[in-house]
């Protein structure tokens, strides 16, 4: 069965979009984006997902927030069982990356969004919405690098959902998005590489139809940081190997050139948080929330 949600995505628009700082083996203070460029790929980007039936809603990028284009970051969205669209607000790890939500906050809020936080000016555990993915009967959320275990537990409680947590042991896959990709219910883009071996292994049961990626096929082409509208997988390269098995599962393969993004570490699944996943939909309530460790 194709995914329900990954229909509706927010998106900042690179306008201030650089490498000021380095956070992540990606970035490169002597190697800058190209702003013109940067603009046309995201242009094209959301092009496409409109042409695909997708819609995009644009959070202004801050001046002083370099990377708040890697909208996938600014909070982890969730519909609620009543109704009410709800934003656990990303608690970065690093402080450069803080002020983000301090601007998606109130854009989400006067939208008619519910929004919460698991920790906040570095107070509390961090999160980072890159980190979660509904998946089977879970929140499949990895931790290690940017998130914080603790925060696994505040989540299921504040959400009443199941999560399932992975270590991230890979310094080059610091967010789950880098090595994970839900393609329909049974069948999941999975890089085990980037995990421990425990978590590894528990990622593969939970996916009936594993399509597993290298660490080299991960890390050089990012075709783990895709999305998926229906049959159609957004992605950013697409190894012959990886596109033969996602045509033969009856998927299209749809190329966007998002490279001046790979600079600060990030592609398409990076640039668009998906804001319609649904509780008691595409995962089940669990009343008082449940977390599940390998």
């Amino acid at each position: 069965m194709d995914l329900h949600w990954g229909r509706r995505y927010v998106m900042v628009e690179p306008t201030h979009f650089r490498v000021e700082y380095r956070i992540n083996p990606f970035m490169d203070l002597a190697d800058q984006p190209d702003p013109a460029r940067a603009l046309a790929q995201w242009r094209e980007l959301v092009a496409t997902i409109e042409r695909l039936g997708g819609t995009v809603d644009v959070v202004p990028q801050r001046a002083d927030a370099p990377d708040m284009v890697y909208a996938m970051n600014l909070g982890l969205a969730l519909v609620r069982e009543d109704g009410v669209p709800h934003v656990v607000m990303s608690h970065m790890r690093y402080p450069e990356r803080r002020m983000e939500t301090l601007s998606a906050q109130p854009w989400f809020a006067s939208r008619g969004f519910a929004t919460s936080y698991v920790g906040r000016d570095a107070v509390g555990p961090h999160l980072e919405a890159g980190d979660a993915f509904a998946f089977g009967d879970a929140l499949v959320v990895g931790y290690g690098p940017r998130t914080e275990e603790l925060a696994l537990k505040h989540l299921a409680t504040e959400l009443d959902v199941r999560v399932r947590g992975l270590r991230i042991t890979h310094p080059g896959m610091y967010h789950l998005d880098l090595a994970f990709c839900p393609l329909d219910d049974r069948r999941a883009l999975v890089c085990p590489a980037a995990l421990d071996e425990e978590s590894a292994a528990a990622l593969l049961d939970l996916v009936p139809e594993p399509l597993v990626l290298t660490e080299e096929e991960a890390l050089t082409t990012f075709c783990a940081n895709s999305i998926v509208l229906g049959r159609t997988v957004l992605m950013p390269a697409c190894p012959d190997r990886v596109r033969a098995r996602l045509e033969e599962w009856g998927f299209e393969v749809v190329l966007v050139e998002v490279s001046e993004f790979h600079k600060g570490g990030g592609s398409i699944r990076c640039l668009t948080n998906p804001v319609d996943v649904t509780i008691g939909r595409d995962l089940p309530s669990v009343p008082g929330g449940e977390v599940l460790l390998p």
